[in-house]
Protein backbone atom coordinates (compact mmCIF):
# COMPACT_ATOMS: atom_id res chain seq x y z
CA UNK A 1 0.00 0.00 0.00
CA UNK A 2 2.13 2.67 -1.36
CA UNK A 3 0.05 5.16 -3.03
CA UNK A 4 -2.99 6.16 -0.95
CA UNK A 5 -6.47 8.04 -1.87
CA UNK A 6 -7.70 9.74 0.99
CA UNK A 7 -10.68 11.74 0.87
CA UNK A 8 -11.36 14.18 3.12
CA UNK A 9 -8.17 14.08 4.46
CA UNK A 10 -8.87 17.99 6.04
CA UNK A 11 -11.24 16.91 8.12
CA UNK A 12 -11.13 15.86 11.95
CA UNK A 13 -10.52 11.84 11.70
CA UNK A 14 -9.00 12.24 7.85
CA UNK A 15 -5.89 14.14 9.58
CA UNK A 16 -5.44 12.76 12.40
CA UNK A 17 -5.15 9.66 9.69
CA UNK A 18 -2.92 11.16 7.33
CA UNK A 19 -0.64 12.15 10.42
CA UNK A 20 -0.45 8.81 11.91
CA UNK A 21 0.37 7.33 8.21
CA UNK A 22 3.08 10.06 7.22
CA UNK A 23 4.73 9.14 10.73
CA UNK A 24 4.60 5.46 10.59
CA UNK A 25 5.27 5.25 6.50
CA UNK A 26 7.03 8.01 5.44
CA UNK A 27 7.90 6.52 2.13
CA UNK A 28 4.36 6.50 1.28
CA UNK A 29 2.86 8.49 -1.41
CA UNK A 30 -0.14 10.19 -0.16
CA UNK A 31 -2.85 12.25 -2.36
CA UNK A 32 -5.76 14.58 0.00
CA UNK A 33 -8.69 15.31 -2.04
CA UNK A 34 -10.79 17.49 0.25
CA UNK A 35 -13.04 20.14 -0.76
CA UNK A 36 -12.43 22.21 1.96
CA UNK A 37 -15.85 22.84 3.63
CA UNK A 38 -16.55 24.38 6.84
CA UNK A 39 -15.55 20.82 8.36
CA UNK A 40 -12.05 20.82 6.48
CA UNK A 41 -9.27 23.13 7.66
CA UNK A 42 -6.21 23.07 6.18
CA UNK A 43 -4.39 24.26 9.52
CA UNK A 44 -5.38 20.16 10.74
CA UNK A 45 -2.40 19.11 8.63
CA UNK A 46 0.32 22.28 9.28
CA UNK A 47 3.72 21.03 9.60
CA UNK A 48 3.10 18.01 7.44
CA UNK A 49 6.83 18.13 5.48
CA UNK A 50 6.75 15.17 3.78
CA UNK A 51 7.35 15.48 0.32
CA UNK A 52 5.35 12.38 -0.28
CA UNK A 53 2.49 14.49 0.89
CA UNK A 54 0.01 16.26 -1.37
CA UNK A 55 -3.36 17.78 -1.30
CA UNK A 56 -5.95 18.62 -3.88
CA UNK A 57 -8.27 20.79 -3.54
CA UNK A 58 -11.43 19.33 -4.76
CA UNK A 59 -15.04 17.51 -4.40
CA UNK A 60 -15.74 13.96 -4.58
CA UNK A 61 -18.46 14.59 -6.41
CA UNK A 62 -16.55 15.94 -9.72
CA UNK A 63 -16.42 12.98 -11.61
CA UNK A 64 -13.74 14.41 -13.96
CA UNK A 65 -11.32 15.43 -11.33
CA UNK A 66 -12.08 12.08 -9.48
CA UNK A 67 -10.81 11.01 -13.27
CA UNK A 68 -8.21 12.60 -13.42
CA UNK A 69 -6.36 12.01 -9.81
CA UNK A 70 -6.70 8.23 -10.82
CA UNK A 71 -5.30 9.00 -13.99
CA UNK A 72 -2.42 10.94 -12.93
CA UNK A 73 -1.55 8.48 -10.00
CA UNK A 74 -1.77 4.87 -10.03
CA UNK A 75 -3.25 4.08 -6.26
CA UNK A 76 -2.51 1.10 -3.91
CA UNK A 77 -5.92 2.30 -1.89
CA UNK A 78 -8.66 4.59 -0.98
CA UNK A 79 -9.46 5.20 2.68
CA UNK A 80 -12.55 7.38 2.32
CA UNK A 81 -13.07 9.55 4.77
CA UNK A 82 -14.90 12.60 3.11
CA UNK A 83 -18.60 13.39 4.43
CA UNK A 84 -21.03 15.66 5.47
CA UNK A 85 -21.34 14.47 8.99
CA UNK A 86 -23.18 16.67 11.49
CA UNK A 87 -26.53 15.55 12.46
CA UNK A 88 -27.92 18.61 13.64
CA UNK A 89 -26.55 19.97 9.96
CA UNK A 90 -28.72 17.11 8.38
CA UNK A 91 -31.42 17.57 9.67
CA UNK A 92 -31.88 21.65 8.60
CA UNK A 93 -30.59 20.73 5.35
CA UNK A 94 -30.38 17.15 4.17
CA UNK A 95 -29.51 17.50 0.39
CA UNK A 96 -26.27 17.99 0.16
CA UNK A 97 -25.52 14.81 2.91
CA UNK A 98 -27.38 12.94 -0.09
CA UNK A 99 -25.01 14.33 -2.68
CA UNK A 100 -22.18 13.85 -1.30
CA UNK A 101 -22.20 10.90 1.62
CA UNK A 102 -24.22 8.43 -1.56
CA UNK A 103 -23.07 10.23 -4.96
CA UNK A 104 -20.22 11.18 -3.98
CA UNK A 105 -19.56 7.72 -2.30
CA UNK A 106 -20.42 6.11 -5.61
CA UNK A 107 -18.24 8.25 -8.16
CA UNK A 108 -14.99 7.00 -5.87
CA UNK A 109 -15.95 3.19 -6.13
CA UNK A 110 -16.75 3.37 -10.24
CA UNK A 111 -13.60 5.58 -10.86
CA UNK A 112 -11.35 2.81 -8.62
CA UNK A 113 -13.33 0.09 -9.59
CA UNK A 114 -12.47 0.58 -13.86
CA UNK A 115 -9.20 2.12 -12.98
CA UNK A 116 -7.82 -0.85 -10.55
CA UNK A 117 -9.50 -3.79 -13.17
CA UNK A 118 -7.42 -7.15 -13.56
CA UNK A 119 -5.74 -6.03 -10.63
CA UNK A 120 -8.38 -5.74 -7.55
CA UNK A 121 -6.31 -8.77 -5.26
CA UNK A 122 -3.57 -6.02 -4.65
CA UNK A 123 -6.45 -3.07 -4.29
CA UNK A 124 -8.03 -2.03 -1.34
CA UNK A 125 -10.95 0.43 -0.69
CA UNK A 126 -12.32 1.24 2.75
CA UNK A 127 -15.24 2.99 3.53
CA UNK A 128 -15.09 4.83 7.04
CA UNK A 129 -18.74 4.53 8.51
CA UNK A 130 -20.47 5.33 11.55
CA UNK A 131 -22.36 3.90 14.43
CA UNK A 132 -25.00 5.76 13.72
CA UNK A 133 -26.69 3.72 10.72
CA UNK A 134 -27.50 1.04 12.97
CA UNK A 135 -30.04 3.68 14.71
CA UNK A 136 -30.21 3.21 18.35
CA UNK A 137 -30.17 1.00 21.29
CA UNK A 138 -32.31 0.34 24.42
CA UNK A 139 -30.66 0.57 28.09
CA UNK A 140 -28.81 -2.93 27.12
CA UNK A 141 -26.90 -4.83 23.96
CA UNK A 142 -24.70 -3.91 21.24
CA UNK A 143 -24.08 -3.16 17.53
CA UNK A 144 -22.37 -5.31 15.77
CA UNK A 145 -21.40 -6.02 12.44
CA UNK A 146 -24.67 -8.45 11.68
CA UNK A 147 -27.31 -5.47 13.45
CA UNK A 148 -29.27 -4.24 10.76
CA UNK A 149 -29.25 -1.04 8.93
CA UNK A 150 -32.19 1.10 10.88
CA UNK A 151 -30.64 4.88 10.79
CA UNK A 152 -32.75 7.96 12.43
CA UNK A 153 -31.63 10.57 11.24
CA UNK A 154 -30.82 12.27 7.54
CA UNK A 155 -27.36 12.04 8.02
CA UNK A 156 -27.02 8.52 9.05
CA UNK A 157 -29.34 7.40 6.86
CA UNK A 158 -26.54 9.00 3.77
CA UNK A 159 -23.73 7.22 5.38
CA UNK A 160 -26.02 3.92 5.36
CA UNK A 161 -26.83 5.05 1.67
CA UNK A 162 -23.01 4.68 1.40
CA UNK A 163 -22.92 0.98 3.28
CA UNK A 164 -24.83 -0.08 0.88
CA UNK A 165 -23.35 1.07 -2.12
CA UNK A 166 -20.11 -0.18 -1.13
CA UNK A 167 -21.71 -4.01 -0.19
CA UNK A 168 -22.93 -3.65 -3.29
CA UNK A 169 -19.87 -3.58 -5.49
CA UNK A 170 -18.45 -5.87 -3.24
CA UNK A 171 -20.93 -8.32 -4.20
CA UNK A 172 -21.40 -7.73 -7.37
CA UNK A 173 -18.01 -6.78 -9.03
CA UNK A 174 -15.85 -8.70 -6.50
CA UNK A 175 -14.09 -5.03 -5.76
CA UNK A 176 -12.24 -4.97 -2.66
CA UNK A 177 -13.97 -3.01 -0.58
CA UNK A 178 -13.99 -2.87 3.70
CA UNK A 179 -16.68 -1.01 5.46
CA UNK A 180 -15.77 0.20 8.94
CA UNK A 181 -18.14 1.30 11.16
CA UNK A 182 -17.00 3.73 14.56
CA UNK A 183 -18.04 4.76 17.50
CA UNK A 184 -18.12 8.89 18.60
CA UNK A 185 -14.61 10.11 18.25
CA UNK A 186 -12.81 12.46 20.20
CA UNK A 187 -9.35 14.08 20.29
CA UNK A 188 -6.86 16.76 18.62
CA UNK A 189 -8.49 18.81 15.45
CA UNK A 190 -12.22 17.96 15.97
CA UNK A 191 -14.58 20.97 14.86
CA UNK A 192 -15.95 23.14 17.96
CA UNK A 193 -19.15 22.35 16.74
CA UNK A 194 -19.24 18.94 18.02
CA UNK A 195 -20.26 17.78 21.54
CA UNK A 196 -16.54 17.80 23.29
CA UNK A 197 -15.02 20.74 21.59
CA UNK A 198 -17.87 22.64 22.12
CA UNK A 199 -17.80 22.23 25.70
CA UNK A 200 -14.49 22.71 26.14
CA UNK A 201 -14.85 26.16 24.32
CA UNK A 202 -17.57 27.03 26.21
CA UNK A 203 -16.22 26.75 29.21
CA UNK A 204 -13.07 27.99 28.69
CA UNK A 205 -15.14 31.04 28.08
CA UNK A 206 -17.58 30.90 30.79
CA UNK A 207 -20.58 30.47 28.38
CA UNK A 208 -23.17 28.40 28.94
CA UNK A 209 -22.52 24.78 27.94
CA UNK A 210 -25.64 23.34 26.15
CA UNK A 211 -27.10 19.95 26.61
CA UNK A 212 -29.83 18.43 24.44
CA UNK A 213 -32.58 16.72 26.94
CA UNK A 214 -31.80 15.23 29.96
CA UNK A 215 -28.10 14.64 28.88
CA UNK A 216 -28.58 11.30 29.36
CA UNK A 217 -27.92 10.24 26.11
CA UNK A 218 -24.96 7.46 25.56
CA UNK A 219 -22.30 7.24 23.49
CA UNK A 220 -19.55 4.72 23.41
CA UNK A 221 -16.17 6.90 22.99
CA UNK A 222 -13.00 5.98 20.92
CA UNK A 223 -10.46 8.26 21.06
CA UNK A 224 -9.47 9.41 17.38
CA UNK A 225 -5.45 8.16 17.51
CA UNK A 226 -7.10 4.70 18.48
CA UNK A 227 -9.16 5.01 15.58
CA UNK A 228 -5.99 5.71 13.06
CA UNK A 229 -4.20 2.74 14.37
CA UNK A 230 -7.55 0.81 13.76
CA UNK A 231 -8.00 1.94 10.23
CA UNK A 232 -4.11 1.07 9.54
CA UNK A 233 -4.73 -2.80 10.39
CA UNK A 234 -8.08 -2.81 8.23
CA UNK A 235 -6.46 -1.40 5.21
CA UNK A 236 -2.95 -3.51 5.54
CA UNK A 237 -4.59 -6.80 6.70
CA UNK A 238 -8.04 -6.46 6.61
CA UNK A 239 -10.51 -8.48 4.51
CA UNK A 240 -12.51 -7.26 1.44
CA UNK A 241 -15.72 -7.61 1.50
CA UNK A 242 -15.87 -7.38 5.72
CA UNK A 243 -17.43 -4.95 7.73
CA UNK A 244 -15.28 -3.81 11.00
CA UNK A 245 -16.87 -2.51 13.54
CA UNK A 246 -14.27 0.37 15.63
CA UNK A 247 -15.19 0.90 19.06
CA UNK A 248 -13.81 2.70 22.49
CA UNK A 249 -15.76 0.50 24.90
CA UNK A 250 -16.41 3.62 26.79
CA UNK A 251 -20.22 4.30 27.14
CA UNK A 252 -20.48 7.64 28.86
CA UNK A 253 -23.95 9.59 29.80
CA UNK A 254 -23.54 13.31 27.68
CA UNK A 255 -24.06 14.94 31.06
CA UNK A 256 -21.25 12.56 32.49
CA UNK A 257 -18.75 14.17 29.87
CA UNK A 258 -20.12 17.63 30.40
CA UNK A 259 -19.73 17.60 33.90
CA UNK A 260 -15.96 15.98 33.87
CA UNK A 261 -14.94 18.73 31.52
CA UNK A 262 -16.15 21.21 33.82
CA UNK A 263 -14.17 19.42 36.78
CA UNK A 264 -11.01 19.49 34.31
CA UNK A 265 -11.14 23.10 33.60
CA UNK A 266 -12.32 23.87 37.39
CA UNK A 267 -15.59 25.37 35.92
CA UNK A 268 -19.18 25.75 37.81
CA UNK A 269 -21.61 23.21 37.05
CA UNK A 270 -23.70 26.30 37.08
CA UNK A 271 -22.71 27.09 33.16
CA UNK A 272 -24.98 23.81 32.54
CA UNK A 273 -28.06 24.90 30.36
CA UNK A 274 -30.28 22.09 29.22
CA UNK A 275 -32.23 22.57 25.68
CA UNK A 276 -35.14 21.13 23.92
CA UNK A 277 -33.65 17.94 22.76
CA UNK A 278 -32.60 16.93 19.21
CA UNK A 279 -35.18 15.87 16.83
CA UNK A 280 -35.35 12.20 16.78
CA UNK A 281 -32.30 12.36 18.96
CA UNK A 282 -31.32 8.61 19.80
CA UNK A 283 -30.74 7.36 22.73
CA UNK A 284 -27.92 5.08 23.13
CA UNK A 285 -25.08 3.95 20.95
CA UNK A 286 -22.59 1.01 21.97
CA UNK A 287 -20.38 -1.10 20.07
CA UNK A 288 -19.27 -4.70 20.26
CA UNK A 289 -15.69 -4.58 18.80
CA UNK A 290 -14.68 -8.34 19.33
CA UNK A 291 -14.36 -9.02 15.73
CA UNK A 292 -11.65 -6.82 15.20
CA UNK A 293 -9.95 -7.80 18.50
CA UNK A 294 -10.23 -11.27 17.63
CA UNK A 295 -9.72 -10.85 13.80
CA UNK A 296 -6.62 -8.37 13.99
CA UNK A 297 -5.47 -7.86 17.15
CA UNK A 298 -6.54 -4.29 17.68
CA UNK A 299 -7.08 -2.74 20.82
CA UNK A 300 -7.79 0.83 22.07
CA UNK A 301 -4.98 2.04 23.93
CA UNK A 302 -6.57 4.85 25.61
CA UNK A 303 -8.41 5.06 28.33
CA UNK A 304 -11.22 7.80 28.53
CA UNK A 305 -10.75 9.44 31.43
CA UNK A 306 -6.76 10.24 30.27
CA UNK A 307 -7.74 10.57 26.51
CA UNK A 308 -10.36 13.68 27.82
CA UNK A 309 -7.49 15.73 29.83
CA UNK A 310 -5.66 15.04 26.62
CA UNK A 311 -7.71 16.57 24.81
CA UNK A 312 -8.53 19.36 27.12
CA UNK A 313 -5.43 20.24 27.29
CA UNK A 314 -4.96 20.34 23.93
CA UNK A 315 -7.42 23.09 23.19
CA UNK A 316 -6.16 24.68 25.95
CA UNK A 317 -2.31 25.09 23.99
CA UNK A 318 -4.03 25.26 20.65
CA UNK A 319 -6.29 28.79 20.98
CA UNK A 320 -4.99 29.03 17.69
CA UNK A 321 -6.24 26.81 16.01
CA UNK A 322 -10.06 27.24 17.23
CA UNK A 323 -9.76 30.84 17.98
CA UNK A 324 -10.20 30.81 13.99
CA UNK A 325 -13.22 28.13 13.99
CA UNK A 326 -15.11 30.27 16.56
CA UNK A 327 -14.60 34.39 15.00
CA UNK A 328 -15.96 32.38 11.22
CA UNK A 329 -19.77 30.99 12.33
CA UNK A 330 -20.34 28.43 9.06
Amino acid sequence: MKKILVTGGCGFIGANFIRHTVEKYPHYDIVNLDQLTYAGNLDNLRGIQNTKYTFVHGNICDKALVEKIFNDVSFDAVVHFAAESHVDRSISGPEIFVTTNVLGTQILLETARVHWQGSFDSKRFVYVSTDEVYGSLGQCGYFTESSPLAPNSPYAASKAGGNLLVHAYSHTYNFPAIITSCSNNYGPYQHIEKLIPLMIHNAIHDQPLPVYGDGKNIRDWLFVKDHCSALDLILHNGQPGEVYNIGGNNEWPNIQIVEMILDILHKPKSLIQYVPDRLGHDRRYAIDASKIRKCLGWRPAMDFHSGLRYTVQWYLDNAWWWQKLAKVKP
